[in-house]
């Protein structure tokens, strides 16, 4: 699960793309195979362009598989004569849409640290939760229809949809006072069922086909793509919290820890990526005070949240203790399984201490040349 070894020699594309070379040299290097090709050390332009392939062909796969899922989601979802949903009826149906929401969900969080700086509204289009839509839909307010693909979209709203009669009690109880909100329910009508089937599914279909058109290499700007790897991962500690308030990510079918465990995957092996040229920056006086490199203490960071994250059973967060309190937890709420999880995980990306990821991450972008990630206050 966890990779930490160094990739192999990255193969080197043919100069450098639109956007992916703000720290390189200023000569363009002409193509080269390898780096022993290059000469004793390769340029910034080659590692830029390098990492520019590599990353548009590994991330092409999860976004194939995007939309692959989202396509038969839309083909297992039932258009009963005369009817709506029927949770007995349509229980292969609803199991079929269920398990191919779950590959959508995997591909998506594979690749959201990289892809979501690069193309913003799709990913709020593609990933929003329920609650940031209806913020930005409050003038309008909120959206009543929950099956016409307009408003409140998504991986998350066919979420709320596919898993309403098993969602959470407290999750229902979290956005039943949303300013905007409608309870989620299965369609009900013929017309519903075809709504969701041709509208909403059909929206997700759209956008990760936008996603696959959009993902040339033209389009990747390495220094954003490596900075949205930093604050996916700033963002763990803030997945895990929101589980205290109900505003977890896949709140309705109780897995936002396969979705934690599938960013940290994701974003190793897109970091791989960058490693040989993160390496390539790092020689013996580039160290801390322990001695190890910039690279060793990134793949110790990545290690450390995979061991937090195995130790946790199942799908699901741990459930919060009701007293929890990210501000000024209890040594009773820290010693829960939730609390251990927390600690473990706040610890791990702190950016602020030298052992934290994002502390590292941000030494690395330093060295590259690139912007650091800013945690807001």
């Amino acid at each position: 699960m966890m990779r930490t070894a160094r990739l192999a020699p990255l193969l080197i594309v043919a100069g450098c793309f639109m956007g992916a070379c703000s720290s390189s040299t200023a000569t363009t290097p002409g193509p080269v195979t390898s780096p022993a090709d290059a000469g004793p050390a390769m340029t910034d332009a080659q590692y830029s362009s390098a990492v520019v392939g590599q990353m548009h062909d590994s991330l092409l796969k999860d976004l194939d598989a995007l939309h692959q899922a989202a396509v038969d989601m839309q083909n297992a979802a039932p258009l009963p004569q005369g009817r709506g949903w029927s949770a007995d009826d349509d229980a292969a149906a609803i199991a079929n849409m269920r398990s191919a929401w779950t590959r959508a969900r995997t591909a998506y969080e594979h690749i959201e640290g990289a892809l979501a700086p690069l193309f913003p509204d799709i990913d709020a289009s593609i990933d929003a939760r329920y609650d940031d839509f209806l913020t930005n839909l409050l003038g309008s307010g909120g959206d009543t229809n929950l099956f016409d693909g307009q408003g409140v979209t998504g991986l998350h709203a066919v979420e709320r949809i596919l898993y309403a009669n098993v969602t959470p009690q407290r999750v229902v109880d979290f956005e039943k006072v949303l300013p905007g909100y409608v309870a989620a329910r299965f369609p009900a009508t013929a017309d519903e069922a075809a709504d969701f089937k041709n509208k909403l599914c059909g929206k997700v279909i759209a956008d990760a086909q936008e996603l696959l058109d959009q993902w040339t290499p033209a389009k990747i700007d390495v220094a954003i793509a490596f900075q949205g790897l930093v604050s996916l991962m700033n963002e763990q500690r803030e997945k895990v919290n929101k589980a205290a308030t109900n505003e977890e990510e896949s709140r309705y079918s109780q897995r936002t820890m396969v979705d934690i465990r599938d960013n940290l995957d994701g974003t190793t092996k897109i970091y791989g990526i960058f490693e040989p040229w993160i390496a390539s920056k790092v020689d013996a006086a580039d160290t801390s005070k322990d001695g190890r490199t910039i690279d060793s203490k990134i793949a110790a960071g990545f290690k450390t949240l995979g061991t937090a994250y195995s130790a946790v059973n199942g799908d699901a967060i741990p459930e919060p203790p009701p007293t929890w309190s990210s501000v000024a937890p209890s040594q009773a709420d820290l010693a829960t399984p939730f609390g251990q999880l927390y600690t473990q995980v706040r610890a791990a990306v702190d950016a602020n201490v030298d052992t934290g990821v994002v502390f590292q991450m941000n030494r690395a972008a330093l060295v590259l040349g690139f912007p650091q990630f800013q945690q807001q206050q």
